[in-house]
């Protein structure tokens, strides 16, 4: 039992508390309660990222991964609103209640883990090297000792710097078969493209990248070339979600299993890819 001052100190602290925790920190922890009666589901994604997520020349957010976030709102009977933070702020977890989950093709990894929860894979990024169409390179084992450009930050930078650890149960074990003689890193997807469509070897050697951005890039016109023979490695990606709500967690792993089922996600990839990448 506590006695009348004591119950009112820890009231007013309380009241105190309160006043200085961030927004949507005291519903935070009832996410989807949240989402209904607002009738919205916030969605931390990239604009940056093309196919991914971009400005359109409408300017208008669009991409894949766009279109994934708003089906899951559509079948949580919610309409959907983009934020597009930096990438650590979106993989940082403490998001109290600022968006609701991050759509945005990020990575299971154990170091992840432990400070976000992983919702559901949705899709299947197979990773390539990829060379200027003038390079003498041919095969795989001529990129060792050679300057390999990936996007600072990302799963290209941690498979080819020898730590990528992918947490997902179903996920191949990862194998190095490349010593770089020197790493580039830059700060987004397209900009090794740029350096590797110069003349070869003046920059880079090679780019590591997703297979669906090499292609992008291809389409676009860059003079560049994806080296034959298997996958390096295959990449699942995940929704994520905050770590303090785990029945919304559930819920959007449902949502997520549903839209593999039903043949959603294999559509949304081949809209934006050419090819079903959610298996």
């Amino acid at each position: 039992m506590s006695s009348p001052g004591r119950l009112k100190r820890l009231a007013f602290g309380a009241l105190i508390l309160g006043l200085l925790a961030p927004a949507g920190l005291a519903d935070a922890r009832d996410t989807y309660a949240r989402v209904r009666s607002r009738g919205v589901l916030t969605v931390a994604t990239n604009s940056s990222w093309e196919p991914q997520g971009f400005i359109d020349d409408a300017g208008h957010l669009a991409g894949f991964d766009v279109d994934v976030a708003r089906e899951i709102a559509r079948r949580l009977g919610v309409m959907v609103r983009f934020q597009t933070p930096d990438w650590g702020l979106m993989t940082g977890g403490h998001w109290y209640g600022r968006w609701d989950m991050m759509v945005g093709s990020a990575t299971p990894t154990k170091a992840r883990a432990q400070i976000v929860d992983f919702a559901g894979v949705y899709y299947y990024s197979p990773y390539v090297f990829v060379v200027n169409t003038g390079s003498t390179i041919r095969v795989r084992a001529d990129l060792n000792g050679k300057t390999i450009g990936v996007e600072t930050g990302t799963t290209s930078e941690d498979y080819i710097r020898r730590h990528l650890e992918i947490d997902a149960p179903d996920a191949p074990k990862v194998t190095y078969s490349v010593t770089p003689g020197r790493v580039r890193t830059y700060a987004n997807s397209m900009m090794p493209f740029d350096d590797l469509r110069l003349r070869a070897g003046v920059r880079l050697d090679a780019v590591l990248a997703p297979e669906q951005t090499a292609l992008h890039a291809i389409k676009a016109g860059y003079p560049i070339r994806i080296l034959p023979g298997d996958y390096v490695f295959r990449e699942p990606l995940t929704v994520i979600t905050d770590k303090d709500d785990p029945a919304w967690t559930a819920r959007i792993r449902g949502v997520v299993a549903g839209m593999r089922a039903d043949g959603a996600l294999g559509a949304i990839t081949r809209k934006w890819y050419g090819k079903d990448y959610s298996r």
